[in-house]
């Protein structure tokens, strides 16, 4: 099992969302976030004075997959995230060691679904 951990741009979230419904991957969270990496943020001005912006507006995917699924799902998440551009994002993978559906109590692949 593993857990994918993903950060975007917001405006790539519906492309991402579709792309992994394309591979039957429903059961995702997601969270907005807020970070800087090669883009290092911009300058702007308000009010007459230069402000750094060096946080930008990201949303984080948590998608907990069975080990079967890791290489679509990241697929699918680069399929849909993907400009070419700086900033496109980054994904991660975790393994995962134990996961429990509360509702029935099963444990590890079954859980995930």
């Amino acid at each position: 099992m593993k857990l994918i951990i993903a950060y975007i741009q917001p405006e790539a979230l519906n492309e991402v969302k579709q792309a992994l419904y394309e591979i039957e991957v429903y059961k995702l969270s997601i969270t907005n976030a807020m970070g800087c990496g090669q883009q290092k943020g911009f300058h702007e001005t308000y009010r007459g004075a230069d402000i750094e912006v060096n946080l930008l507006k990201k949303v984080r995917l948590e998608i907990a997959v069975n080990d079967g699924y890791v290489e679509s799902t990241t697929d699918a998440i680069i399929k849909g995230a993907r400009t070419g551009k700086i900033g496109d994002g980054k994904i991660f993978v975790l393994d995962l060691p134990e996961c429990i559906r509360i509702r029935t109590g099963e444990k590890g692949t079954e859980a995930i679904g």
